[in-house]
């Protein structure tokens, strides 16, 4: 028997539909909307880039994307399981030619504290941070089937926790993958922001110690309890924004001026989800709005991208702009890995 997701092929679907929000935002990021217009036109008209190159976004995205298929193809995922490929993953993305496409400062200082086997990986975390360089990559954990809600739960967070420490970047990631998992599974878009608002309630004194160990302890906080509520608290005052921007934002405004600019983790999940829940059945539109943002452009229409692709699957994206996306190979067999027919239960 097969599950909603693999009959819509949904983990290819998010996985294309982030590498394209990635490439269609990479030449937009860092102007403001008139610029924007200026360079691209009018932004509902926005074409793939030629030759459609990604950014970070996407690179990192496989990287965890490969990490998490050795961990699995060595039995059950926990967390010292997943610890070290995935480390060994971001360590090669950060050695790799092809990290030159503007990475963010946060993942490269903790990647070249990964280097070190030695070193334990919460030493090399950047506690302070809360960019949105984890939660623009944890889509694959969304997407992988035959996890527990705590296996879920834990590897979003640890893999965000590899570089990026601070408690709203673990519960933004957190959040980024069961909105995945939720919308790859059939879950009606209309409900999505309830059903994140009761999970962040639900989980906002939970500490993962099995899969963050003593992390908590490189902050200031008196409890590991105290420490990860922060986060969530975080979350949910942008999702408090986010439910009153999809009543009432016009589709014609920039989006980053309801939810903040997505520079950070907690605003990058809000943006790109209201460009996705402001146009659910118009997959392209969503990503151009996505595109045409004055904040973080590429990770918010890559975020865009994750959800349309999740909840519409592969179907979405025309073969014209799926074709020439880059690393186009290496997107499509993680997506038929984890679209494949699986056993219920």
């Amino acid at each position: 028997m097969t599950t909603d997701t693999t009959a819509k092929r949904a983990a290819t679907g998010a996985l294309m539909g982030l590498a394209l929000g990635d490439a269609l935002g990479y030449p937009t990021e860092f102007n403001d909307v008139p610029a924007i217009l200026a360079k691209c036109g009018p932004w509902r008209e926005m074409k793939l880039p030629d030759p459609a190159l990604v950014t970070d976004d996407t690179q990192m995205t496989l990287a965890l994307g490969r990490g998490l298929r050795t961990a699995m193809d060595r039995g059950l995922l926990g967390p010292k399981r997943m610890e070290r490929p995935v480390r060994e993953e971001f360590v090669d993305w950060y050695q790799s030619p092809e990290n030159n496409r503007a990475p963010g400062r946060t993942c490269l200082v903790a990647c070249n504290l990964l280097k070190n086997p030695d070193l334990p990986w919460q030493d090399a975390s950047q506690v302070g941070s809360k960019g949105c360089g984890a939660n623009m990559r944890v889509a694959p954990i969304g997407l992988v089937p035959g996890l527990s809600d705590e296996q879920r739960a834990g590897a979003a967070q640890l893999q965000s926790a590899l570089t990026h420490g601070h408690p709203t970047a673990l519960a933004a990631s957190d959040l980024t993958a069961h909105a995945v998992r939720l919308l790859a599974a059939g879950t009606e878009p209309t409900g999505l922001v309830g059903l994140l608002r009761s999970y962040a309630y639900d989980n906002r004194r939970r500490y993962h110690e099995r899969w963050l160990g003593d992390l908590w302890t490189r902050a200031q906080d008196p409890t590991p309890e105290h420490f990860i509520a922060r986060g969530w608290d975080e979350c949910l005052a942008v999702l408090d924004r986010l439910q009153h921007a999809v009543r009432a934002s016009s589709p014609e405004t920039d989006p980053c001026l309801a939810v903040g600019e997505g520079w950070i983790a907690e605003e990058a999940l809000a943006a790109g989800l209201l460009c996705f829940l402001l146009f659910v059945d118009e997959p392209l539109t969503a990503l151009r709005r996505g595109a045409c943002t004055s904040g973080d452009s590429d990770s918010i229409a890559c975020l865009a991208g994750a959800f349309a692709g999740a909840h519409l699957g592969a179907e979405a994206w025309p073969a014209s702009w799926t074709d020439r996306v880059e690393y186009r190979a290496d997107l499509v067999a993680l997506g038929a890995l984890w679209d494949r027919v699986v056993p219920e239960g």
